[in-house]
């Protein structure tokens, strides 16, 4: 059975930081792509950031400077620090695992940062 667990989120003033983490289970991690995806209030989701299996790392506009994602495949985890938050960045935050080309992807139940003062 395949979970991804998210975890870290919560209440932060503007400006603050917050380190969102995803333990993965059920799947070979380091075969996977992996990506953090937010959800607002009255928005579609939308990708924030990705890393590939190689470590290559791609980031939505709106984050670039702020976030950083990262994976460990000795824990079967990928990250993402959040820095510099403002209040646009509250959402539901989600991980997901792609293995592009064999049709396999997964989502986790996400994790809720809100971000005010």
């Amino acid at each position: 059975q395949v979970q991804l667990v998210e975890s870290g989120g919560g209440l932060v003033q503007p400006g603050g930081s917050l380190r969102l983490s995803c333990a993965a289970s059920g799947i070979i991690f380091r075969i996977y792509h992996m990506g953090w995806y937010r959800q607002g209030p009255g928005k579609q989701r939308e990708l924030v950031a990705s890393i590939t299996t190689g470590g290559t790392t791609n980031y939505a506009d709106s984050v670039k400077g702020r976030f950083t994602i990262s994976r460990d495949n000795a824990k079967n985890t990928v990250y993402l620090q959040m820095n510099s938050l403002k209040p646009e960045d509250t959402a539901v935050y989600y991980c997901n695992a792609d293995r592009t080309g064999k049709s396999l992807n997964y989502w986790g139940q996400g994790t809720q940062v809100a971000v005010s003062s």
